[in-house]
C-alpha cells in the first residue's frame, strides 16, 4: 500500500509541475500578444478567458457584431415562436461551452465586486438585479462581456469603462 501511495505522489508531483509549466506559457503569451492585452483590461475576463478568445475567435472578423458572438457563444435567450407569439426560455447553451463558462464566472466576479464599485456597469446590474433572478443578471453581463469582448478584438481598440452617470 506504501509504494502505491509513494506512486500516487509522484504523479501528482509530476502533474503540479507540468500545469505549473503551462501556467507560465500562457502567461507569457498573453503578456506578448496586443489582443489578449487589450481583453486583459476588462473587469471580468482574466487571463485564460483573454487567451481562449483570441485562440478560439481570433480577430472576431467572423461575427457581423458582438449580438453574432454571443449567440455563437449560446449566451442568449432560445426562441420559440409560434402563432405570431414569441416565447424566449433560457440560453441555448450551443457553441463553445468553454469559453461560456469562463465567461459567466468573469460576470460572477463582476457583480461580486460591483457593489463597491460606482460606475455605468455596476449601476446597470444593480438595477436589474432588482428586477431579475441572480443567475439571469449573470447571464446578461456574460453577454455583455462577449459583446465588449467582440468589440475589441474586431476594431483594435482599448477598452475604456464607462463613467457612471
Amino acid at each position: 500500500m506504501q509504494r502505491h501511495i509513494e506512486r500516487m505522489r509522484a504523479r501528482w508531483v509530476e502533474l503540479e509541475r507540468c500545469i505549473g509549466e503551462l501556467d507560465r506559457e500562457i502567461d507569457h503569451h498573453v503578456q506578448q500578444d496586443s489582443a489578449c492585452k487589450r481583453l486583459l483590461e476588462v473587469p471580468g475576463i482574466g487571463r485564460l478567458t483573454a487567451s481562449a478568445l483570441v485562440a478560439t475567435v481570433g480577430n472576431a472578423l467572423a461575427f457581423k457584431n458582438g449580438r453574432q458572438l454571443s449567440a455563437w457563444l449560446g449566451l442568449v435567450p432560445r426562441q420559440h415562436s409560434s402563432g405570431g407569439k414569441t416565447v424566449l426560455r433560457g440560453i441555448s447553451k450551443r457553441g463553445d461551452a468553454y469559453l461560456r463558462r469562463m465567461l459567466v464566472h468573469g460576470a460572477r466576479a463582476v457583480l461580486r465586486h460591483s457593489a463597491t464599485k460606482k460606475n455605468a456597469v455596476s449601476n446597470w446590474l444593480h438595477a436589474l438585479s432588482v428586477r431579475a433572478n441572480k443567475n439571469v443578471v449573470i447571464v446578461a453581463m456574460a453577454n455583455k462581456l462577449a459583446r465588449i469582448a467582440w468589440a475589441l478584438l474586431n476594431k483594435g481598440q482599448r477598452y475604456i469603462e464607462p463613467a457612471a452617470k
